[in-house]
């Protein structure tokens, strides 16, 4: 299974924000949306530039109670992990599990097209797996009548 599967099932746009905005619009959009993570894009463009998470503000609210007055580049995430649409899930998942992150930022030609989080790859894998168990179950029911 592909990536762009996973996308064709998500509906709407990536929620994204840029880095000079304060760090209480990143909270505020990621309450509003009910999001975990929101793709930092350089401005006027859709090119991610970083990934701001839950993990990352509070984290730095546990070291820093002045957050709020600090920006998404402050804290951000530079070192993005970025996939493609042909990746492979098996292979997406083994990243995000090896590397610790739970959101992956989707690019096409540079450009920002989606985002999965690590349970939008779990959910399409458990799928796969249930479609193949039917499979099974019928072809052994058939060869038992």
């Amino acid at each position: 299974m592909k990536v762009k599967r996973i996308l064709a099932t998500k509906s709407g746009s990536v929620i994204t924000i840029r880095p000079e905005q304060p760090i209480r619009d990143a909270v505020a959009l990621l309450g509003t949306h009910n999001i975990g993570a929101l793709v930092v894009v350089a401005p006027g463009s859709d090119r991610p530039v970083g990934i701001i998470s839950e993990r990352d503000i509070i984290r730095r609210a546990a070291e820093n109670e002045g957050v709020f007055s600090e920006s998404v580049k402050d804290i951000m995430t530079r070192e993005l992990i970025t996939g493609m649409p042909q990746d492979d899930l098996i292979s997406v998942m083994h990243t995000m599990t090896e590397r610790r992150f739970r959101h992956l930022p989707v690019v096409d030609e540079g450009r920002l097209i989606g985002i999965i989080s690590i349970g939008d790859v779990l959910k399409a894998q458990r799928d796969e797996y249930r479609g193949e168990i039917d499979t099974l179950e019928t072809q052994i029911l058939a060869d038992e009548v």
